[in-house]
């Protein structure tokens, strides 16, 4: 990225603050990203756990497979999910609030006595699922925003920062050479001056 500027004072003012302002932004770009890359694990790691967590649910509950053939498919369903915005490192990821199910009535006398058990049980798993589905969810935001962070870093590290850098020095350079060359014009100028008066003199 070529950083465009004049030979002159104004210039110079103007890349000095903005190189100012990428200085004093990139440690805290730097936080974040650290930041954001240490949630990005934890949240892989909740989700992974929570998948575990389902599957051992699921093995625990292998012996009842049989009798899952007596329960009725339609008796428990998800009818809502409540989810909640919570702010991570900056930035907004969901978050998991309360599961609304609907139940329908079903007459504990006639029906076996796991039935109540069972919608628990279905109750158990439906959040260790949608709860891990969060997570990932959650970890995939967060990751997209960590490489945002990381090529502004990038950009700033590596591009902008020594771009301003090097523009400034250039016309640093420029404007001390104009300096010089004024200063060894005046000084010519001077000695001719002298030199005629000496001869006007003579």
């Amino acid at each position: 990225m070529a950083i465009k500027f004049q030979y002159n004072k104004t210039s110079l003012t103007e890349l000095g603050k903005q190189l100012k302002v990428r200085q004093r932004a990139l440690p805290t770009l730097q936080n974040k990203e650290s930041a954001l890359r240490l949630e990005v694990r934890k949240a892989k790691a909740d989700s992974e756990r929570l998948t575990a967590e389902l599957e051992d649910a699921l093995k625990r509950y292998d012996y009842l497979a049989a009798l899952w053939n007596e329960f009725e498919p339609g008796l428990i369903s998800i009818v809502d999910v409540d989810l909640y915005t919570k702010k991570v490192a900056g930035v907004k990821t969901p978050a998991l609030g309360d599961i609304h199910y609907e139940i329908k009535p079903f007459n504990a006398f006639v029906k076996p006595a796991w039935f109540a058990d069972g919608v628990a049980i279905l109750k158990d798993l439906s959040r260790l699922g949608i709860e891990s589905e969060v997570y990932l969810e959650k970890a995939r935001i967060l990751d997209y925003q960590r490489k945002k962070t990381t090529q502004k870093v990038n950009l700033y590290e590596k591009v902008q920062i020594p771009g301003y850098q090097e523009a400034i020095r250039k016309i640093k350079r420029y404007m001390e050479d104009e300096e010089n060359l004024s200063k060894a014009s005046s000084k010519i100028v001077k000695n001719r001056h002298a030199e005629e008066e000496e001869a006007s003199m003579v």
